[in-house]
């Protein structure tokens, strides 16, 4: 019995020693060496402080600043889930028509249709991003809390637009933190 155990336990301490050392120390000094920028978190610097990051939404709710795609989570990412409202609870219904009362409490004038993804959360409930149409809605908001012209806004709407994932994958979209980094004249964001 002695002689099955002891190889037994040799290659338990031996696997263990690969897999739960040496196989996460290369895979972390080769991301740390190759992306290190990413490695990290993708933390977005400014002035010494670190303010967010590129992969992870939070809340903004001033109206001189483009606001995100509601977070089921609360923008808590230890907390990263959906609402799991189905499209006939009630709950979505009145959470999606409250949103809709908020964005157009803050703009009376916008008459555009608003985009599903200002009212509706994502899987996550951290997206950073909108789609390009949510950050057009928003457009004459910003301008007008700023006291910015729209065409000023606009382009830089355009200017921090994402292209799709390696040209074909996905939708264009805006990183909501990066383009409101921007507004406020932190141009060299990452």
């Amino acid at each position: 019995m002695i002689s099955q155990i002891r190889p037994a336990f040799i290659m338990l301490l031996a696997f263990t020693v690969i897999t739960g050392v040496i196989y996460p120390l290369a895979v972390t000094g080769i991301a740390q060496v190759a992306f290190p920028h990413q490695a990290n978190g993708s933390v977005i610097v400014v002035d010494g402080k670190t303010v967010g990051s590129e992969l992870i939404g939070q809340q903004f709710d001033d109206p001189k600043y483009f606001w995100e795609r509601p977070s089921a989570a609360g923008y808590n990412a230890a907390a990263s889930s959906g609402s799991n409202y189905g499209p006939m609870n009630p709950a979505l219904e009145e959470a999606v028509q409250a949103r809709m009362d908020a964005l157009k409490a803050a703009d009376p004038d916008n008459t555009l249709p608003i985009p599903v993804d200002l009212v509706t959360a994502s899987g996550s409930g951290l997206d950073p991003h909108i789609s390009v149409a949510a950050a057009l809605y928003q457009v004459s908001r910003v301008a007008s809390a700023r006291g910015w012209s729209e065409a000023e806004v606009t382009s830089l709407v355009e200017k921090y637009t994402e292209g799709r994932q390696f040209g074909f994958l996905g939708e264009p979209r805006v990183n909501v933190l990066e383009l409101n980094l921007a507004l406020d004249g932190y141009v060299s964001v990452p």
